[in-house]
């Protein structure tokens, strides 16, 4: 089980991480690059940049 915080600090905890790294990758990047947009989930919001995909691709 991994954990994140959002753009508020909140702790979030991932309940299924290969799922949320797809979305990621389909959703918030562009040809493999973060596209600094908001991906928002139960409530939580984070902002897609390069310091969190760094923070994203590392969890495990």
């Amino acid at each position: 089980m991994a954990k994140i915080q959002d753009i508020y600090g909140k702790e979030y905890i991932i309940p299924d991480l290969n799922n949320f790294k797809a979305h990621i990758n389909k959703f918030h990047t562009i040809n493999g690059r973060p596209d600094n947009s908001i991906h928002e989930e139960n409530g939580y919001y984070f902002k897609i940049d390069d310091r969190f995909f760094k923070i994203l691709i590392n969890l495990k």
